[in-house]
């Protein structure tokens, strides 16, 4: 089975790690402020920042990958210089909204990539055709859009971006495709199945909804288990009778291993929210609640299976956050995905920054994030690891350890969740090398090497204050570089335990 890491290295730490990269260069600068730069597929001549070359649509398989839309955090709220605007002013800092935040030291820490204001009023459209651009750049086939609230909500979260995404997306990738999820711990909860069923109906005749080969209309509702499989038969009927749609009815559960068997006879294929630690998401596991044990438990049953695949959760609001170290959670869900053999994955998610676990570019990822899942999503849907073509470095790492005492006094500490690993500081270096090499990490004034193997493998240094420089030699003639785009510090000004990411190829 093809996993996304070598084995073999020899690294300073004996940290198990992860693999990986890839994206397209959509920079978010404009020569005309009316317009935004868009672009086409990946193709071999767009990708001389990423270790490998992109596979032609022809080479993959049938396999689909989907990025969890989250509609409250689109690129931009209100088309505002981004040193004013509501990000900046009201989720970021500490005292924004009304100082409702100021317990935990502001609301967010990251934030889409900033743009310039741009003078079309059809503004927002133009973001959600970046994003579509942005999420086709990296080999994802589509969104699975969170639907919060009823068509007729004025908010532009409600029915605006569900209805204006499908336009972007028809409008820049006919085909990239939109699967709707209800969000069942939203508005829909206290609803009859003809009142959600009216609610999809909403959304059935574009062109960018998914469908099935066959053409039936997939539907997977976030938090199905909150409502019975009776519930959902008659939604499913309704739908049939009401408005001439055969659903395949792919439920996303909150307790997947209590559900799969009362739900499969409804069911084309199932899912799980999952968790976003790698002690929960380890391929040893053999609890009944243990991702391949639930994979393959659909499986036998016939159905489909999408795998949720996440990087990190840390969430200031609730004072809690999962130990990811580094990428290891990435590189086990995905080797999950691989391992389970699951025909589609939903990256979770795109752009929930409220929990930390957006994959869209951000200020505090760059692309190196969308970049490293571009080479898993290859991966997966080739079925082998792809060539490595030229050396590339991603740097993954705190702006502050663990340990450290925010300036900020209202900056609530922050828990680790319950079976997640114990904290870890450290810095790791995920390279990509067409040949062996020699690497060294300098954090502050420590430096640690490693002689790393062709291939893909780990180099992992104890995270300190100061900023991080890494640098690939062979032969004595430097090949790859990545700098850290922060200093790291002991005494930030709030706590903060997302985890950043550069590259070299960028």
């Amino acid at each position: 089975m093809v996993r996304f890491i070598s084995s073999g290295v020899r690294v300073f730490t004996a940290l198990v790690a992860v693999a990986v990269l890839v994206a397209i260069n959509l920079t978010g600068s404009f020569e005309d402020p009316g317009k935004i730069d868009r672009i086409a597929m990946m193709s071999e001549s767009d990708t001389n920042f990423l270790p490998f070359d992109a596979p032609s649509q022809a080479s993959v398989n049938s396999k689909r990958v989907f990025a969890h839309y989250f509609p409250p955090y689109p690129i931009s709220l209100d088309n505002e210089n981004s040193n004013s605007d509501i990000y900046s002013r009201e989720y970021l800092s500490a005292d924004g909204e009304g100082g409702v935040h100021s317990t935990y030291g502001g609301f967010l820490r990251d934030r889409p990539l900033p743009r310039a204001t741009i003078t079309d009023p059809e503004w927002r459209m133009r973001d959600l055709e970046n994003e579509v651009l942005q999420a086709t750049s990296a080999g994802i086939n589509g969104f699975s859009v969170d639907i919060m609230a009823r068509s007729n909500d004025s908010s532009w979260w409600g029915s605006g971006v569900p209805l204006a995404l499908m336009q972007a997306a028809i409008n820049v990738n006919p085909n990239f495709k939109v699967m709707l999820m209800p969000d069942m711990s939203a508005d829909f909860q206290s609803m009859t199945p003809a009142e959600l069923a009216a609610e999809m109906s909403v959304y059935v005749d574009l062109a960018s909804t998914y469908r099935l080969d066959d053409g039936r209309l997939v539907i997977s509702p976030f938090g199905a288990d909150l409502m019975s499989p009776s519930w959902w038969s008659q939604f499913l009927n309704i739908m049939q009778s009401t408005y001439g749609e055969t659903v395949a009815f792919v439920p996303l559960f909150l307790d997947a291993a209590s559900n799969i068997d009362a739900f499969a006879s409804i069911s084309y294929g199932m899912s799980n929210w999952g968790e976003r630690n790698p002690n929960a998401n380890s391929l040893l596991r053999t609890d009944s609640n243990a991702p391949l044990v639930l994979a393959k438990r659909v499986h036998d049953l016939g159905k489909i299976w999408m795998q949720p695949v996440s990087f990190q959760d840390a969430r200031p609001r609730q004072e809690i956050f999962d130990e990811t170290i580094n990428t290891l959670n990435l590189r086990n869900t995905w080797d999950i995905a691989m391992e389970s053999d699951s025909e589609w994955v939903q990256l979770v998610t795109w752009n929930d920054y409220s929990e930390g676990t957006s994959f869209a570019p951000s200020v505090e990822h760059g692309y190196a994030l969308l970049d490293l899942n571009s080479f898993m999503i290859a991966t997966f849907r080739l079925g082998v690891r792809p060539q490595i073509v030229r050396d590339t470095l991603f740097v993954t790492y705190r702006n502050q350890p663990t340990w450290s005492n925010p300036v900020n006094p209202s900056s609530a500490p922050m828990e680790i969740r319950d079976y997640s690993p114990a904290a870890d500081n450290t810095v790791e270096v995920l390279t990509f090398l067409t040949e062996p090499a020699d690497l060294t990490i300098k954090v502050g004034e420590t430096t640690t090497t490693c002689h790393v193997a062709a291939g893909v493998y780990p180099c992992v240094a104890g995270l300190g204050a100061g900023n991080i420089n890494v640098v690939a030699t062979r032969g004595g003639v430097e090949v790859a570089r990545v700098d850290s785009h922060v200093t790291v510090t002991e005494t930030p000004y709030n706590q903060n335990f997302d985890y950043l990411m550069d590259s070299s190829g960028r």
